[in-house]
């Protein structure tokens, strides 16, 4: 009762209309994702992505990115340098995307999946961690989410955008800190068979 209670909290009338809008483009377009750039903007604005996962236009995470202190859900904040030595899928999105909250099933899938052999899976949102805590938190209880989630800091976003700033994007980082495979926009028939082959990839890669 107390779940379905918060998934009547989460479905406001604006955001039930931004998905079914969300929807509508997918079929459309296949793929779609939203500008980071405007915490403003919902799927209406959503724009055509490349089908395929993008090759990183960097190889290896940056000091900075590695180094900075994200804020977390569970209150601990934790840095992506802590997992060196494990496979590491990173998601930045947000709550208002609706990209994202498509996707979010099915990264929540791939976790139940990839836990037990090793895959460490964070979810980072862009947006103000201030302004967004409630409205987080009632979107990994609406979704049932059971990987880590929080908030990227600036360096972290930037750092990982490299100047991308469409949302969801997720990278597939191997044991010794390599970017495999970069994903922009959410897919539903394409995305979630290639991020398993790419952690799948991974996982088959030694250290």
């Amino acid at each position: 009762m107390k779940s379905e209670i918060n998934k009547m909290k989460f479905w406001t009338p604006l955001r039930l209309a931004c998905t079914v809008i969300a929807f509508g483009l997918l079929a459309a377009f296949g793929v779609s994702s939203c500008n980071s750039n405007d915490p403003s903007s919902n799927p209406a604005s959503a724009n055509k992505s490349g089908a395929a996962p993008n090759r990183a236009g960097f190889t290896t995470l940056s000091p900075p990115v590695l180094q900075a202190e994200n804020r977390m859900t569970s209150g601990t904040p934790i840095k992506l340098g802590d997992y060196s030595g494990k496979v590491l899928l990173v998601n930045l999105w947000a709550t208002w995307c609706g990209p994202c909250r498509m996707e979010t099933p099915e990264l929540v899938k791939l976790n139940k999946e990839f836990k037990d052999r090793g895959v460490e899976m964070i979810g980072l949102s862009t947006e103000d961690p201030d302004a967004s805590a409630q409205s987080v938190q009632e979107f990994v209880r609406a979704y049932n989410v059971d990987y880590q989630i929080g908030w990227a800091t600036r360096e972290v976003a930037l750092g990982l955008m490299q100047g991308r700033t469409n949302i969801p994007q997720s990278f597939i980082i191997a044991r010794d800190g390599r970017i495999i495979r970069r994903f922009i926009g959410f897919s539903p028939q394409s995305t979630p068979v290639q991020l398993r082959q790419a952690l799948e990839q991974a996982l088959i890669e030694k250290g």
